[in-house]
């Protein structure tokens, strides 16, 4: 395996090299691992022969951090990390955390709220109109106006808070390279207009005649409806088949989404996957990082996610469409875990951001995209749902079988919905005989019908089928295993009423979660829209959203309704709704 890039001037000269072709700046400490994007875009730009010099959660409030590698020829390249720095730095009580798993040591405090914004204009500052390229999940998220849970307001996109040059939203290997040769070729980065995945601004003046406008930033900061609108336009038009170009005035200046760049190919993720990753923590950190706990000995073997629920933002920036690795190329970086000197044995994961997708759902989004405004499994399956799980059963066989390999286990989030869909039950059987350490953890997130219509999910009753389904495979291979359902708490949509409803049936389950989870309003999703707004941007009609921290910590109690510290919150909760709590099920 190849060395890190250099983090420092020495680490620069010491390759040969007077000068860098681009900086590429982190919110997260330097890992050299594919599951962390900076990582995948500077060796794909390494790879494509530019000069990269990284650096790390660099000290924002002066200048010497910023200037370790001097003036690149070409540009920066930001990123706020592997997520969106207010997610890591508050809770969705806006409490501060106390710990981040992105950093050295899992220290609080290496980078600052609204990281792509800090580091652009510190940039800016001192190298004046060098070009900036944003991107990752927070500028990804954020390249239209939107809310802003933080300040609990609209904001503009991060294109002009951050005074970027341009966004490469989504995953950007693709457009990052094209970006970067047209940057070699001298072409100016104002005059970059046409590199797919990528936002740019232009005077209103030389708006482009093509594509879909939306609602204005002074339009969705005043109306919600026009708000609710202009969210769905962006959600429905990011498919890389029939999506069109959008536009969205803020002020004198247009702000231009091209269409989404097509994901990868097979091969192209074989090929990206291949590249000479270390694996490993930059070894100038003398304590861990714990991001990478979890995921040192994972492999990825697909992208996007046709699930699309409601609260996901992973719709907005991978996209629904699912690609996936080549059996060989899974292989072959199984292969190099197993010479690892840590390596125990044990695969962490073979997944993705739904493990078992491996392919389109259907045939037709291949030539006409996905569906606008329809789930593939939500309510209930489409009825052009293409289920089959063979290709991904026969890689877990084959990785599993390798010498040095004691076991491989499935962490990813696994649809268990899609799963039962499969006549073959093969794959659930060997999942559950194989590929669990004694619990699997899957999210029917609630059991009110409303509830998950909002969220996108399909109803209690297919998790009741298959948590029937597990517990009579693990009886009849003699395991005492068990299930870990997550729950969501104050949804939009969800009532108190329907959170008495869901302590209710989780008490008859015997359900006793450690912890829950109360819906978190991040940007780029229908869920987050419909908190804001308190509309169904797809049915225009009126959502109860419970928003003041009380309401949220009622409906939070219900879901751990058996702490004594909750009894009154819960007894307060049945009295809202107009319930007796001795004659009710609870």
């Amino acid at each position: 395996m190849n060395d890190f890039l250099p983090i420092s001037r020495q680490e620069m000269l010491d390759r040969g090299w007077h000068y860098v072709d681009f900086v590429y700046i982190t919110g997260d400490a330097y890992v050299d691992h594919p599951s962390f994007g900076a990582a995948i875009i500077t060796r794909v730009l390494e790879n494509a022969g530019f000069k990269v010099g990284v650096i790390s959660q660099p000290d924002w409030k002066s200048n010497e951090d910023f200037m370790k590698f001097g003036k690149p020829r070409y540009g920066f390249f930001i990123t706020s990390g592997n997520i969106d720095s207010m997610v890591a730095h508050y809770t969705v009580a806006l409490k501060k955390r106390s710990t981040d798993a992105y950093t050295h040591g899992g220290k609080f405090g290496k980078r600052p709220d609204r990281a792509v914004i800090v580091y652009s204009k510190k940039v800016r500052e001192i190298y004046g109109d060098i070009p900036i390229i944003i991107g990752g999940l927070e500028a990804s998220l954020r390249r239209f106006a939107h809310y802003d849970y933080w300040d609990d307001k609209v904001r503009q996109s991060i294109l002009f808070d951050s005074g970027a040059d341009l966004i490469s939203y989504g995953m950007g290997e693709k457009q990052t390279v094209q970006i970067a040769e047209k940057l070699k070729k001298n072409i100016p980065v104002s005059q970059i207009r046409d590199v797919l995945g990528t936002v740019y601004s232009v005077p209103t003046t030389e708006t482009p005649y093509e594509g879909i406008e939306c609602p204005s930033f002074k339009n969705v900061s005043t109306s919600k409806k026009e708000y609710a609108k202009a969210a769905r336009i962006q959600l429905d038009e990011h498919d890389f088949v029939r999506g069109k170009l959008i536009k969205q005035r803020h002020g004198d200046r247009m702000l231009i989404q091209n269409p989404p760049m097509p994901p990868l190919t097979t091969e192209e993720l074989d090929a990206v996957y291949a590249l000479p990753f270390t694996r490993r923590i930059h070894p100038s950190y003398t304590e861990g990082v714990p991001g990478i706990s979890e995921v040192e000995f994972s492999i990825a073997h697909n992208r996007g996610c046709f699930g699309a629920c409601n609260f996901c933002s992973l719709a907005f920036h991978q996209g629904r469409y699912v690609t996936s690795r080549s059996k060989q190329s899974i292989i072959e970086e199984a292969k190099k875990i197993t010479e690892m000197p840590n390596f125990k044995g044990y695969i962490n994961d073979i997944g993705g951001p739904t493990a078992n997708f491996r392919t389109t759902s259907c045939e037709k989004q291949k030539e006409h995209g996905l569906c606008k405004g329809k789930k593939c499994l939500a309510p209930t399956p489409c009825k052009a749902l293409k289920v089959d799980h063979t290709e991904y059963l026969d890689i877990l066989r084959s990785v599993r079988a390798l010498p040095k390999i004691k076991k491989v286990f499935i962490r990813s989030g696994i649809r268990y919905d899609y799963m039962l869909e499969d006549k073959n039950e093969d794959f659930m059987h060997e999942l559950i005989k194989y590929h669990i350490s004694g619990q699997i953890k899957v999210a029917p997130e609630h059991c009110s019908a409303t509830v998950l219509d909002y969220m996108g999910k399909p109803h209690i009753e297919v998790y009741k089928k298959f948590s029937e389904k597990f517990f009579g495979i693990t009886k009849k291979i003699g395991k005492e295993q068990y299930i870990v359902p997550y729950f969501m708490s104050s949804h939009p949509g969800c009532t108190l009423k329907d959170a008495i409803k869901l302590a209710e049936f989780m008490k008859k389950e015997g359900i006793r979660p450690n912890q829950v989870q109360d819906f978190y309003p991040t940007p780029g999703t229908v869920s987050t829209c419909m908190f804001y707004t308190g509309l169904d941007p797809y049915t225009m009609k009126e959502v109860y959203v419970a928003k003041t921290p009380h309401d949220k910590a009622l409906q939070r109690a219900l879901l751990q309704y058996f702490l004594p510290q909750n009894r009154k919150l819960v007894e307060e909760a049945y009295r809202k709704a107009g319930i007796n709590p001795k004659r009710s099920k609870r």
